[in-house]
């Protein structure tokens, strides 16, 4: 989109400077011839995408000519194979502002105009390209096309900083400006725990306002769609902990059966939770601490069994310091209820109550979204 506009102004830009002026102060366009020949990359050429940041490929093509003996402006333009470049998939000012009869186009870049094309992550196809010269408003599309064969990267060569769910499937439906953002607990990865409607659609954009990129799931795999309209469903309205890769392009979904909380001593789930919406389950009970001969045990945890195609897991909720072994003060701070995933167990990873909250009801709400790190808080029920 960028590209789209920068090309659009450097064109307006040089309406006067590609106008010529009679002698009664009339201007008018001057006329430009189309590029003749392509020289480079070669018809047919095959291009295996890298994920360095350096890679690139080399266009270059012949001279066109200005009525008035200026020099003409360049854009390299693709599109799908079948094309006329009415209206191209992507254009690339050549080098020195479009001045030059050459382009260094970036592995990255060529690998967005493959996926405008059609084409997924790591798949082979191809795309034409040809040359459009112009100045001013006059523009003349090449007489030459090629053909370029591109090996997409595995993962995306352009990893987006924010990632949001939408869609009528979604907890916040078709109104992108109240999508919930996901969390991403490591670089290129990003995930949420939301409830998805049975049959209706839902996807992934990178930003809440103007143009974003939209991006999908299909068979395992994230991708992002041409047309902007591409989504997936799920066949069963429930709680899911939806997982993207972007760095190899991958998609993972589980269903969360239940979530409840762990009381070591009992070594059992003695509160259930509800899901609230929004990655946020909820639960009271009377939180009864166990004597021990030296003293009263206290420590708990949560407990979550997921459902993937068919099979159940359990996973245990603890503390992100796996060392923690005390209670509380007064005023701890929320860093304390920090909280990761870990192997289940009956006392490992564990946090302790407050010895206030013995024998109390108390109320545990638990937070699973991109609002801040995952945590819990711990309070007494009204």
């Amino acid at each position: 989109m960028k590209t789209k506009i920068f090309s659009a102004l450097l064109i307006m830009g040089t309406l006067f400077a590609g106008t010529s002026c009679t002698e009664d102060m009339e201007y008018k366009d001057v006329e430009v011839t189309a590029v003749k020949q392509l020289f480079s990359p070669k018809d047919n050429q095959s291009v295996q995408l890298l994920s360095s940041a350096t890679a690139s490929v080399f266009f270059e093509w012949s001279t066109a000519l200005a009525k008035d003996g200026n020099a003409p402006l360049y854009e390299v333009v693709f599109d799908k194979v079948g094309g006329d470049f009415t209206h191209p998939v992507y254009r690339v000012v050549s080098d020195d502002m479009g001045s030059r009869p050459y382009a260094t186009i970036t592995h990255k870049v060529l690998d967005r105009i493959a996926a405008l094309a059609g084409l997924g992550s790591g798949e082979t196809g191809q795309v034409i390209w040809t040359v459009v010269s112009s100045r001013g408003i006059n523009q003349k599309v090449g007489e030459e096309v090629r053909t370029l064969t591109i090996t997409r990267l595995l993962g995306f060569s352009e990893i987006p900083a924010e990632v949001f769910l939408t869609g009528e499937g979604s907890e916040t439906g078709t109104d992108t400006e109240s999508a919930y953002a996901l969390a991403s607990p490591e670089s290129g990865e990003f995930e949420i725990f939301t409830r998805l409607e049975a049959n209706k659609p839902y996807y992934f954009i990178s930003s809440k306002v103007g143009a974003p990129r939209v991006f999908f799931a299909e068979d395992g795999k994230l991708k992002e769609s041409s047309t902007g309209d591409q989504s997936a469903t799920v066949s069963e309205t429930g709680v899911y902990r939806l997982q993207l890769d972007f760095n190899v392009a991958t998609f993972s979904m589980t269903k969360v059966e239940s979530l409840g909380w762990f009381f070591s001593p009992s070594n059992a789930v003695e509160i259930p939770m509800t899901y609230e919406g929004h990655g946020i389950w909820t639960g009271s009970g009377v939180t009864n601490f166990k004597e021990e001969s030296w003293g009263r045990d206290e420590r708990y945890k949560f407990e979550m069994v997921y459902d993937k195609d068919g099979t159940r897991s359990v996973v245990h909720w603890g503390p992100t310091n796996a060392s923690l072994d005390s209670r509380p003060s007064d005023n701890e701070g929320e860093a304390y209820f920090y909280m990761k995933e870990w192997p289940t167990s009956q006392w490992d990873n564990k946090w302790k109550l407050h010895e206030r909250f013995d024998g109390q009801m108390t109320k545990f709400t638990f937070y699973l979204n991109g609002d801040g790190p995952y945590r819990h808080t711990v309070e007494l029920a009204q």
